[in-house]
């Protein structure tokens, strides 16, 4: 008898990636976190309606918590539940990684960008990245060594036939 191996797959557990993310900013360091979640937004993820490209970090009372996602709650949500689309909603982090997170921010002018949203496992989690932002000549320098390597990556290609 074979045993499959059932690991995870990053790509088929994601949820829904911010991509503009690694473009405006130089991204240091990412860190998973849990969310705190009513049942309708869980439905909601599940059927991958969510946003969350406009979204920031911030800290209160030494807890942390995300602002600006979007989860489009689903049209067959009960109708008891009063569905708050773009609400205030906590992160979970071990109280040592907090203050490590806590103190770059206040510090060194970091920033936390939601990179992306998956499942792992049964539980909808977040990465979080440790982010400074991107000028503009950073923009277009990143741009255009991306297209070099495009590029250099085609001429590889067509040369070796």
């Amino acid at each position: 008898m074979v045993k499959k191996n059932l690991k995870n797959k990053v790509g088929t557990n994601t949820i829904v990636q911010n991509r503009q993310a690694n473009h405006d900013y130089f991204i240091q360091d990412d860190i998973e976190v849990g969310l705190v979640l009513q049942g309708w937004e869980v439905k909601s993820l599940r059927a991958g309606k969510v946003n969350i490209t406009e979204s920031y970090m911030f800290f209160k009372d030494g807890e942390a918590y995300m602002s600006g996602a979007t989860i489009t709650p689903l049209r067959v949500v009960s109708t008891h539940i009063v569905a708050n689309p773009t609400r205030i909603r906590k992160l979970l982090l071990k109280r040592c990684e907090l203050d490590a997170l806590i103190g770059r921010v206040n510090r060194d002018g970091y920033t936390l960008v939601a990179l992306s949203m998956y499942w792992k496992q049964s539980w909808a989690k977040l990465k979080v990245g440790l982010a400074k932002g991107k000028k503009l000549h950073d923009k277009r320098a990143s741009s255009k060594d991306r297209d070099w390597k495009r590029d250099k990556a085609r001429i590889m290609k067509h040369s070796t036939r």
